[in-house]
């Protein structure tokens, strides 16, 4: 505690809620990601498990960023996207021209979907 109150508010705000932001984006990673699962008895298994879990947080992070701002969905977590949005029952007819994803007409979060998608095609690069 201290009786400075703009620099205490500014270290508050810019070192401890930033140290507590990042604690909870390594529980995200560890916990929704499976960041924390090592089991396996060599080094180079545990150390690929470990970068395709820090590659899906960072898809998970730019989906987040740019598919799903504005939405219900901008500030949740990694968990609650990968459930509502991954986990979805649909059928993936693959032709030589493209690739399509037909989801059942009473999905619960089909125009949802169809908005996250228009925006990450729409995305340039």
């Amino acid at each position: 505690m201290t009786s400075l109150t703009r620099q205490g508010d500014a270290l508050y705000e810019q070192v401890y809620c930033a140290r507590g932001e990042m604690e909870n984006r390594i529980k995200e990673q560890q916990g929704d990601l499976f960041g924390e699962r090592l089991s396996c008895h060599g080094f180079a298994a545990n150390q690929l498990r470990l970068w395709l879990s820090a590659f899906a947080y960072v898809l998970m992070e730019r989906l987040r960023a740019i598919g799903l701002k504005g939405t219900s969905l901008a500030q949740a977590t990694a968990g609650t996207i990968r459930l509502r949005l991954g986990k979805l029952a649909a059928r993936v007819e693959i032709s030589v021209r493209r690739i399509r994803v037909r989801l059942a007409e009473s999905a619960p979060v089909q125009a949802l979907f169809a908005h996250v998608w228009s925006r990450l095609r729409a995305r340039p690069g």
